[in-house]
């Protein structure tokens, strides 16, 4: 095992810890806050997996700047390493208890994606990539589809926080699902990006994300073969917000 697959192996054995810590989540007493945005909501176990993560994590790579989206971009990441963390992406699934929710794990390295973990505790699947090594889930290789759109699903995002993209949102999707076979929307960008990277959909679109959205997914995707870039074809960015389409067709 080199360093890279062994400090993966660290990372993915952080993160189900963290995904047991979700399975047995207590919803009974209250634990909801709201944030900046429309529906924008952080539980205090979003809260206490990102102190966990933030620390362990740092543990096995003491050097690297630590992004989470309960604390925000802080730091220079262009330079060296740095995580990019969402404890739980898909809170709001969370706190419904509809069991799409998954931690998300991107570290980069002179602000390029390196090394990536995406972990779906409700069905144990960890979805990991290593820069130039391809991608898997739970150590079987995965790849895109490769379909045409007409025989492929389209995942969208709504950009709920931003009432004003609503509109627009659903109508991008509306003219996807028009040449596709359906249309899914799960609340979780981290697995639908993983959703294409393993073939199970085709194209996914959301108009604005934060970092710590994609920062993992987009390596997973790339790594299956698959193409990731703004929605409007630009390059992403791991610095600010910015809008994704990832795709896995041949079209």
């Amino acid at each position: 095992m080199n360093t890279e697959e062994q400090l993966l192996s660290q990372i993915e054995e952080i993160m189900k810890h963290c995904g047991n810590i979700m399975l047995t989540a207590d919803r009974s007493s209250n634990v909801i806050e709201s944030k900046e945005g429309h529906a924008n909501f952080v539980t205090k176990y979003d809260k206490m997996i990102q102190d966990i993560l933030e620390e362990k994590l740092i543990e096995i790579l003491p050097e690297a700047v630590f992004v989470g989206e309960e604390s925000g971009l802080n730091g220079n990441i262009s330079n060296g390493y740095a995580y990019i963390v969402d404890p739980i992406d898909g809170t709001t699934n969370f706190i419904k208890d509809y069991k799409a929710s998954a931690i998300s794990v991107g570290l980069l390295k002179d602000g390029a994606p390196y090394i990536a973990a995406v972990y779906n505790p409700y069905l144990d699947e960890m979805f990991t990539a290593i820069k130039g090594q391809g991608a898997k889930c739970n150590g079987k290789s995965i790849h895109v589809s490769g379909k045409k759109l007409n025989e492929g699903l389209v995942l969208f995002g709504t950009a709920p926080y931003y009432e004003d993209l609503a509109k627009k949102s659903f109508e991008a999707a509306y003219e996807l699902f028009k040449g596709a076979m359906d249309l899914r929307r799960s609340g979780s960008a981290a697995l639908d990006l993983c959703s294409i990277a393993s073939g199970r959909a085709e194209v996914y679109f959301e108009l604005i994300l934060q970092p710590w959205d994609y920062a993992a997914g987009c390596l997973i995707v790339t790594e299956a073969g698959g193409t990731v870039t703004t929605y409007e074809g630009n390059s992403i960015t791991f610095e600010k917000p910015c809008s994704i389409k990832a795709c896995g067709t041949t079209e």
